[in-house]
């Protein structure tokens, strides 16, 4: 068996448990015995409760808030009992703390319109439920996300109580205790804020969605499609987890997890083929993390900041699409030059599975997906849009079976057609006429050969789906004490004002510190969080800085992301290490060379708004805005080339030291935003790789005379 084969059997055996990874600080499964299934079958009601709101909606939106967070104290708690308790006394404690949490939210649902009447003037049992909720939210984040997190948004909760102490321009009024605590347990400024709100209205579902696909095989589609496509190029296994994990990415948007997920397929390949393991964890690191950036999930954070900014979800998508471009461009790039500096060729062609097969074999799951996008950019609402999309894929599983019930391929055609046109009809009659086609398929599979364990997949991705959603949801709630405490204090105008301070002689300053803060801040707390507490500090500050919102938004999105393969912390590359039998700290350093596009494109976007489709320069008032565009990420395309030959000391060949040094100083100039730089750096560039290509051709060609 070749290689490659090898590879695929290995994948093909390892693809069936993607589902079960580790989730944050939790190990897989629900445990075992009674207490497991009872946290399975919460978890499958999590998801069956967020589906019935997302698609009737008929419960108060703080409601909805309320039990999104019960439902994560409850299973956040129960699978800590189960997985990490030691002892029987342990695991009680932890149920019970659960169970706790739930009541907080069924004690909101229950008094929501009385609790919107005493509002500023709550009972004692109303002040207690809060307490409680703000202690629970902290120990479950704790137990989940980890110490960073907690402790910076304690540091923020405690200057509420006691920033009155603090000398200026700390120093606030003083708060007293009772409208701290409505503050944050009640109401939409504090746990139950905008972040809660997106994780129960968008997140949740996409995440599901999500699990549904990787259940059906979506993963193994996509490592099959990049396998075969790009195997056979200069370094294919690295090329090919590049492309795997830019398409794990439309529909999971989780770095970490898409590291684990694909990083036990890919890894190994890449050594075996010969890559240096540090740079093999890189490779695998850094393009799980550009899953993030990628449209339409884009790791989540993309229907916060359409909801912060109260702009259409399309336009965010907009905004991402040449940048996620780029970032999966210039790994490709790095990863064809690092394979030529080691003479690396691709996989032999022959041996790998052919990537149109692959996706005839597989072309229905590609249906939802794009159902999916075609909603959102049509313009419908993405919790629209990703409860149609999962409902699609409900129907596509659950009609498999009763498919391969019937003989004749003309049937089975008819059966598909008539189940896509009644699918489809919800278009026209609403959400109910999908619901039936669900509950009839549902009942159909019941009864027929292979139904059960079809339901048994639909099943287990509720379950899955839900426990992938813990880490994102507990995040945003326990962020939602940094954003009340940003509005209950006014904190945030001394740093938005230090920036602007900064920033009016200097913008690029301003750039730099709002990039190490969310650098910073990332060592220690995850993507979404970090987006949303930097967001909310440095973006209004960029704004008055001249920098488009959207733009400033994506500044700090991508600075968040970043932080997760920058050393010294680099929680993707420390991910990818036990893999890669390397330390993480090496693997972090290949990391930030292969993500050159990550550090440098959010600065030539502030200069140069169109390179994310935003204001138009002073080239298409002459031009016109498509030729702005196009020159602007040919020139990026360029100098980050360049870059690549700097750091990585290879083009044709072996590049010498000062042609290393002109190709970055012609890159630098590409990027710079002053008059004149980019002549200087098209004709650098330009010059370097010509002198480059006639010097190594000459050594070629006397080699060859010799």
């Amino acid at each position: 068996m070749t290689e490659a084969n090898t590879a695929m059997a290995q994948h093909e055996q390892e693809v069936p448990h993607t589902a079960e990874e580790p989730i944050e600080g939790l190990p897989p499964g629900f445990g075992t015995g009674f207490l497991g299934r009872a946290a399975f079958w919460i978890a499958v009601a999590f998801s069956l409760f967020q589906l019935w709101t997302a698609a009737y909606g008929t419960l108060p939106s703080q409601a909805v808030r309320a039990m999104h967070v019960g439902f994560l104290l409850l299973l956040g708690f129960a699978l800590v009992g189960n997985l990490v308790a030691r002892t029987s006394v342990g695991q009680a404690w932890f149920w019970a703390l659960g169970i706790l949490g739930f009541l907080t939210g069924i004690y909101q649902w229950v008094n929501y319109v009385p609790l919107i009447q005493r509002s500023g003037f709550l009972t004692t049992t109303d002040l207690i439920v809060g307490t409680i909720t703000i202690i629970l939210v902290f120990e479950g984040a704790r137990r989940l996300m980890g110490l960073p997190l907690t402790i910076i948004a304690g540091l923020f909760l405690a200057y509420c109580f006691f920033g009155q102490y603090l000398p200026a321009p700390f120093i606030h009024r003083g708060y007293p205790a009772e409208m701290i605590i409505e503050h944050f347990g009640f109401g939409t400024e504090g746990i139950y804020g905008t972040p809660v709100y997106v994780s129960a209205a968008y997140i949740f579902i996409f995440v599901v969605f999500a699990a549904f696909l990787e259940r059906a095989g979506m993963l193994a589609l996509f490592n099959d499609f990049a396998l075969g496509f790009v195997g056979a190029w200069r370094g294919g296994p690295a090329q090919v987890s590049v492309l795997s994990s830019a398409l794990m990415g439309t529909i999971s948007g989780s770095g970490v997890a898409n590291v684990v997920a694909s990083g036990q397929f890919t890894i190994p390949l890449m050594k075996r083929f010969g890559f240096r393991p540090a740079f093999a964890g890189g490779v695998e690191a850094t393009s799980s993390m550009g899953g993030q950036i990628m449209p339409p999930v884009m790791g989540a954070v993309a229907f916060i900041m359409a909801e912060t900014l109260n702009v259409p979800y399309v336009d965010v998508v907009k905004a991402a699409l040449i940048p996620a471009a780029l970032y999966f461009g210039v790994c490709f790039w790095m990863v064809h030059l690092e394979a030529g500096k080691a003479g690396l060729g691709g996989l032999d062609k022959a041996s790998l599975p052919d990537p149109w097969a692959a996706l005839r074999k597989h072309w229905p799951l590609v249906l939802p997906l794009g159902v999916l996008v075609y909603l959102l950019f049509a313009g419908y609402t993405p919790i629209f849009a990703g409860t149609m999309g999962l409902a699609l894929v409900v129907v596509l599983i659950l009609g498999t079976p009763l498919a391969a019930l019937i003989g004749p391929f003309a049937f089975r055609m008819v059966f598909w057609i008539a189940l896509g046109l009644a699918a489809a009809s919800f278009m026209k009659y609403g959400i109910n006429i999908l619901a039936g086609v669900i509950a009839a398929l549902v009942l159909a599979c019941v009864f027929f050969k292979g139904g059960r364990e079809t339901l048994g997949i639909c099943r287990d991705s509720l379950a899955e789906g839900a426990k992938n959603a813990l880490p994102v949801g507990i995040a945003c709630a326990i962020v939602g004490i940094v954003i009340g405490t940003l509005t209950l204090t006014g904190i945030a105008s001394t740093f938005i004002g230090t920036i602007i301070r900064i920033g009016e002689n200097n913008l690029f300053l301003s750039l730099v510190l709002t990039m190490i803060t969310c650098l910073v801040l990332g060592m220690g707390i995850p993507t979404i969080p970090n987006y949303i507490i930097t967001s909310s500090l440095a973006g209004p500050a960029l704004l008055e800085l001249g920098v488009p919102l959207l733009v400033s938004h994506m500044f700090v999105f991508y600075f968040g992301i970043m932080a997760d393969l920058t050393p010294p912390v680099a929680l993707a590359c420390f991910a990818a290490a036990p893999m890669a039998k390397a330390s993480g700290l090496k693997i972090s350093l290949q990391a930030t060379k292969l993500a050159t596009a990550g550090f440098i494109v959010p600065f030539m976007a502030v200069y140069t708004p169109a390179l994310m489709l935003q204001d138009a320069g002073p080239m298409a008032e002459a031009w016109g805005y498509p030729v702005e565009v196009v020159y602007i990420v040919f020139k990026a395309c360029f100098g980050i080339a360049l870059w690549g030959m700097a750091v990585v000391g290879f083009l044709v060949g072996r590049a010498l030291w000062w042609e290393r040094l002109l190709a970055f100083a012609a890159g630098v100039s590409m990027i710079l935003y002053l008059p004149y730089t980019d002549e200087i750096g098209f004709a650098m560039g330009v010059a370097v790789v010509a002198l480059h290509w006639m010097r190594v051709r000459r050594r070629k060609t006397s080699v060859e005379v010799a």
